[in-house]
């Protein structure tokens, strides 16, 4: 007779429970509880997983077990898709954390670096968004879930907002498994909205002293928008969008590709586009699509996340943004996520650094960022079978097998900040892997999977290219006066650009003389605000008027 049990974690999980009724009243823990219910509800070595996306954070959570005893509870595996606030990493000087599995680190990269450097850090894997998300639910199950919402009732039944974000996937994958999961939310509530995340996944709620911590991320004030992005987003949109019919897309943060979202209205009306490309988008709500969205450019628009100002606009735009009955615009981390992998047509980024065959990385030497969901939306899932002209026309051969592809374009200036080249001959990511005692190099985007590069000087579609040397010889051709750009020779040049393999602005028939800000929908912050008919309103520190 086999005598084992079966319930172990569930029988773990109501001991912990019981422990803390002293401290509860139904699911709810008064604030001031918080670090000794943590200290009652967490072991050491544990595998605690603390929400703090790139964009909200479960910041009271995070200060609380911060405060907890180091002799009481240590060694704590983390697991965080953003490693954003400062005392994310305070917990590994205390001891109270030791090893980290992430996805970006952000403002927070350099002192990843110094930490494992200085031994304070043990590194777990730097993950894609997805990738760490279909972890939690196999070999990274966590014990304990930290995460945030908008309001919950007293029955614990959540209400999320416009900002779900991953705060569903992280609760599912430890409370089916017996976790225990721990809700901030900024108010207690009688009656929800709507319920994000029923109760029965649910264990504690606090009611924070502060709201959750949440960053306008998305948003670009138009007025930092240079010419030498709108001359790019004018290449951009001929030949790419225009030239493949690119029907859906991402876009990822920066101003090169506020810069095109400001041109759809504008440059893309006189070349006729309205209707043909650039009508569903995976992104978050950024501020700089209203004035296409108000254009009749935008069809839908599924989001990560939120962007602070932006929740009346949404509200008020239902058949654009996915919107609850509350009127609430719902967002989802990892349905978005898989969307932008196998749903659209393009994504469209950027980076740091780019070696001579197209690999690109934000890791750079001192700073180890991560990679967030670029790599998830910036490569060709080869599961994809569904079929949409833009995809058709990246095949290159008359092969009865040969299938479509994602375009994947990589978009920068050949001089990024400080002056540095983006075109290296290697990656710093290299070196990162040696000192940071990786098993791989933490590259971003392999040079196989990317499509198209935009630069100042052209386009150069490595989708065309055949082998590694034609790769670098197109790359050149748009790499500028950097080191790569001076092999290029003006017979080499002719070759490329008679082949298709680049094209420069006249070959694009784009003017670089009507590269102006003059194209752009709106110039500054005030005039996306006007755009919306008032329902936008950016934070304090956009607005200069």
């Amino acid at each position: 007779m086999n005598n084992r049990s079966w319930t172990t974690k569930r029988d773990e999980k109501r001991k912990k429970l019981a422990s803390v009724q002293h401290l509860v009243k139904g699911k709810i823990i008064d604030a001031k509880n918080m670090k000794e219910a943590l200290e009652c509800l967490i072991s050491s070595d544990d595998r605690v997983v603390l929400e703090g996306d790139n964009q909200k954070q479960a910041s009271f959570l995070s200060e609380a077990l911060n405060s907890v005893d180091p002799k009481k509870i240590h060694d704590l595996h983390m697991i965080m898709s953003s490693i954003s606030r400062p005392d994310h990493l305070t917990l590994f000087e205390k001891g109270i954390g030791s090893k980290i599995d992430f996805s970006y680190a952000g403002p927070q990269s350099l002192r990843v670096a110094q930490m494992i450097e200085d031994g304070m850090l043990k590194m777990g894997e730097i993950h894609t968004y997805l990738e760490l998300y279909g972890r939690l639910f196999v070999d990274l199950i966590p014990k304990v879930a930290l995460v945030a919402a908008e309001k919950a009732d007293e029955k614990g039944n959540l209400y999320t907002g416009s900002n779900t974000e991953e705060t569903p996937t992280i609760i599912e994958a430890a409370s089916f498994k017996d976790g225990i999961v721990i809700v901030q939310v900024n108010e207690i509530v009688e009656e929800l909205p709507r319920v994000d995340i029923p109760s029965d996944w649910v264990d504690f709620v606090v009611q924070s002293p502060e709201p959750y911590q949440l960053e306008a991320l998305f948003t670009r004030d138009p007025s930092g928008i240079t010419e030498l992005q709108i001359l790019m987003g004018m290449m951009a949109i001929r030949g790419i969008y225009e030239k493949h019919n690119v029907q859906s897309l991402n876009h990822g943060i920066g101003f090169n590709t506020a810069a095109i979202e400001l041109l759809l209205p504008t440059y893309g009306e006189s070349l006729g586009l309205k209707g043909k490309i650039a009508k569903h988008w995976t992104l978050n709500p950024h501020p700089t699509l209203i004035p296409a969205i108000e254009s009749g450019w935008v069809e839908s628009i599924h989001s990560f996340g939120g962007e602070v100002g932006m929740e009346r606009y949404t509200a008020a735009r239902p058949d654009v943004f996915f919107t609850g009955k509350d009127g609430k615009m719902r967002s989802n981390r990892a349905l978005c996520q898989v969307a932008g992998q196998y749903a659209v047509d393009m994504f469209v980024g950027s980076t740091l650094q780019m070696d001579y065959y197209g690999n690109s990385s934000t890791v750079t030497s001192g700073r180890l960022s991560g990679f967030g969901g670029a790599p998830n939306m910036g490569h060709n899932p080869h599961g994809r079978r569904h079929s949409t002209p833009a995809w058709l026309d990246m095949i290159t051969t008359n092969s009865s097998m040969e299938r479509g592809k994602k375009l994947v374009v990589q978009m920068f200036e050949t001089y990024g900040q400080g002056n540095s080249p983006v075109f290296v001959e290697s990656l710093d990511a290299i070196k990162v892997r040696d000192e940071a005692d990786l098993a791989t190099t933490p590259v971003m985007i392999y040079g196989d999977d990317v499509t198209h590069v935009v630069t100042e000087e052209g386009v150069a579609y490595l989708y065309k290219a055949e082998g590694l040397e034609e790769r670098r010889q197109a790359l050149s051709a748009i790499a500028g006066v950097t080191k790569l750009g001076r092999e290029q020779s003006p017979k080499e040049m002719r070759k490329l650009r008679d082949r298709g393999l680049v094209a420069l602005p006249e070959d694009l028939k784009v003017k670089r003389t009507e590269a102006k800000r003059s194209l752009l929908a709106a110039k500054n912050v005030r005039e996306l605000v006007q755009w919306s008919d008032g329902l936008y309103d950016p934070p304090e520190k956009f607005k200069n008027w």
